[in-house]
């Protein structure tokens, strides 16, 4: 067997558990939080691809997360509009304002970018919770929105139980990751990383970095926005500063750099260590100190930093390689 055939079959195999997962995990309880994990490795996911590739540290995404969610519950309750049409109506709004972002701070670097993304999530976040109308469309400023309930159906994307919120997020993970590895073995992924480590030789090879970045931007928008469809069809209810705060950002940009920002497998693995730690210190120790999580995330990631600064997934890539090598050997010696 080659490498490439045992990396295709351990895939498969992966997707496969999966898709059967639920077929064990019958609880409900436990189904929630299989849903969450996948949401927040989507999230990173679609962050990596300017936060990462790019080589950008953007630290407003939560922004886009509620642009989605607002933009397809307002379409469905003023409009009657499908969730489904409202995510991707979402999608286009988060990649144009995330243009519209991009566009002066791609300008800066360092600290004084990361500055300029919190200031526009935070400026659109407290417009949002201090606003009850835009024109005709009706945001109820802090106290959020609350979807009704309707027949469960898929056009409504509601239904009687969590199995059909894994799937849909499942799907959706998969998507990404495919599109994530499509781009970053693609010219477009060659060009964010030579603009993200060296703009300025980049920009002598004749590299539009600027828009690289742009496009970069857009898209991680664009997909940032869909799961916010998702979590305010999930949850049925939201509100700026749970789903808009920087709470969100952060632990999105946490997640990438700890799991190791700029790779296929980073967000995944970030997200399958943080999330249940997260999830831990939500129920048993919020109480005593909250924002506990942030403060362990921030601890985590000082010592991956210092110890790992490609994060985890470069020494678990080393095990595997060893691995596949023996493998390998082995089946060409059979």
């Amino acid at each position: 067997m080659s490498r490439k055939q045992l990396d295709r079959t351990l895939l498969v195999l992966a997707a496969l558990v999966a898709f059967a997962l639920p077929l064990v995990v019958t609880s409900p309880t436990y189904l929630q939080i299989l849903i969450l994990l996948f949401f927040y490795a989507y999230l990173t996911t679609s962050w990596n691809l300017v936060g990462g590739f790019a080589g950008v540290l953007p630290l407003g995404h939560s922004v886009f997360v509620g642009i989605g969610a607002y933009t397809s519950s307002i379409l469905t309750l003023q409009y009657g509009v499908s969730p489904w049409i409202g995510m991707l109506a979402g999608g286009v709004l988060a990649a144009i304002i995330g243009m519209v972002i991009g566009l002066p701070t791609f300008r800066m670097r360092g600290a004084y970018f990361c500055l300029c993304t919190i200031a526009f999530a935070e400026g659109i976040r407290v417009m949002v919770e201090n606003i009850d109308n835009i024109g005709p469309l009706h945001i109820n400023g802090p106290r959020g929105l609350l979807i009704p309930l309707k027949d469960p159906s898929f056009w409504n994307y509601q239904f009687m139980s969590k199995l059909p919120y894994y799937y849909i997020i499942l799907i959706l993970l998969i998507l990404v990751l495919g599109l994530t590895w499509f781009i970053s073995r693609s010219k477009i992924g060659y060009y964010l990383a030579a603009g993200g480590e060296e703009p300025e030789a980049a920009a002598a090879l004749g590299i539009n970095v600027a828009n690289y970045k742009l496009f970069a931007m857009a898209m991680s928008c664009f997909l940032t926005a869909l799961a916010g469809t998702f979590y305010a069809q999930l949850m049925l209810y939201f509100y700026p500063k749970g789903l808009m705060g920087l709470d969100l950002s952060f632990e999105i940009a946490f997640i990438a750099l700890i799991g190791g920002r700029g790779t296929i497998a980073g967000p995944v693995i970030g997200a399958l260590l943080l999330r249940p730690l997260n999830e831990f210190t939500r129920i048993y120790l919020s109480d005593m100190l909250p924002g506990l999580h942030l403060v362990i995330f921030g601890l985590i990631l000082i010592l991956v930093m210092l110890y790992l600064p490609k994060g985890l997934t470069a020494p678990l890539a080393a095990i595997y390689d060893r691995l596949a090598r023996k493998i390998t050997v082995q089946g060409d010696a059979k």
